[in-house]
């Protein structure tokens, strides 16, 4: 059992590094087998389509951009985690050019319900995460949020943000920051 998932791992991180050296078209089955030494069947063992592996392969970037910090004191303090995740977007655009613009986001306008789900998963995850964090912030002031401005809400405001800053490759949260400082502190 231990096997399957070391070899499903050993399959994704294959997949991330023909990203990386090649760009996303280089993500195949046969590509990917090549790259793992087995069969194209035993790529099918763990993925029954191009399109469930591509869609692993962007969760599991996904999940490597955004790894927990060795740190947590950053998920105590709201600026702390904006700069700690401007600085993943960039090395997540650096490891994977083209990644955040070509395919991840594609998934959300293109019909691949896999990839559009597990894509829609880890916002989700990333915006559970910013409330969190804006929840759990000692310096926030108390009135900051309302009934109708929640943590929740300004947590999707700073994604969206963060979304832009993706599109337009600006890695720079100082007006984010200033804009966390003059809303909440």
């Amino acid at each position: 059992m231990n096997k399957i998932v070391t070899l499903k791992e050993e399959i994704l991180e294959a997949s991330r590094e023909l990203i990386r050296q090649q760009g996303w078209s280089a993500v195949n089955i046969r590509a990917v087998a090549a790259a793992c030494g087995v069969s194209v069947g035993a790529i099918y063992n763990y993925f029954d389509s191009k399109a469930a592996l591509v869609g692993a392969t962007v969760e599991s970037v996904w999940c490597e951009i955004f790894h927990r910090p060795e740190d947590g004191a950053v998920f105590q303090d709201t600026q702390a985690c904006i700069v700690w995740m401007y600085k993943r977007l960039e090395y997540g655009s650096k490891q994977y050019p083209g990644f955040f613009t070509l395919h991840s986001l594609g998934f959300m306008q293109e019909d691949k319900p896999d990839g559009k789900r597990r894509m829609q998963q880890t916002w989700q995850h990333i915006l559970g995460a910013l409330s969190s964090v804006l929840k759990q912030d000692h310096k926030v002031r108390t009135d900051a949020f309302t009934g109708q401005f929640t943590a929740e809400k300004f947590a999707g405001v700073l994604f969206s943000l963060m979304l832009s800053a993706l599109l337009r490759q600006d890695y720079d949260p100082s007006a984010v920051l200033e804009i966390v400082r003059r809303t909440l502190y």
